[in-house]
């Protein structure tokens, strides 16, 4: 059975490369928001903002965060990782900086959105760090690195929710 997973990602420079991985068929994730929507959520404000995440979140057993070349420093996406690992769904993060745009583009590799993030446990505050799980798919060409993820990414799922569970 599939799980159920959010995708967490930097959308102006990752949506084309993060539909790649959110059209495998081994996962149920939130639908995808087109461009048009998400500027009118962003528009209505913050609250509208994390009400839509947490109705998206909901119900998931993992966040997906696809980590490219500006990810680690996007508000939002670092809001959900927090919102995820304090609910203690998984977390997960792959590197997608290998796989093409729509433009047949790569990009450059991101670094960890985990690094630094401080999320709240028993009422204070700790550094992420490694503690969630952070996959560099194997490959050398956007091909490759798409049939790794597409191997991997329900097992790479699933040792993240084993791993989140090691922090409860």
């Amino acid at each position: 059975m599939a799980r159920r997973v959010f995708f967490s990602f930097h959308f102006n420079n990752d949506h084309s490369r993060t539909q790649l991985v959110r059209n495998m068929n081994s996962l149920e994730g939130n639908s995808p928001v087109t461009p048009n929507r998400w500027e009118e959520i962003k528009n209505t404000g913050e609250a509208a903002i994390k009400k839509w995440i947490s109705d998206n979140m909901a119900g998931k057993s993992c966040v997906v965060v696809l980590v490219g070349s500006e990810t680690a420093s996007r508000q939002w996406v670092r809001y959900e990782i927090r919102k995820a690992w304090e609910e203690g769904k998984g977390v997960l993060g792959i590197h997608i900086h290998g796989l093409k745009d729509l433009n047949g583009n790569t990009s450059t590799k991101g670094t960890s959105p985990f690094t630094d993030l401080k999320v709240s446990e028993d009422g204070r505050l700790v550094t992420l760090g490694s503690a969630p799980t952070l996959k560099n798919p194997a490959g050398s060409t956007s091909k490759d690195i798409y049939a790794s993820i597409q191997t991997n990414i329900e097992s790479w799922i699933e040792e993240a929710i084993q791993n989140r569970a090691k922090y409860k």
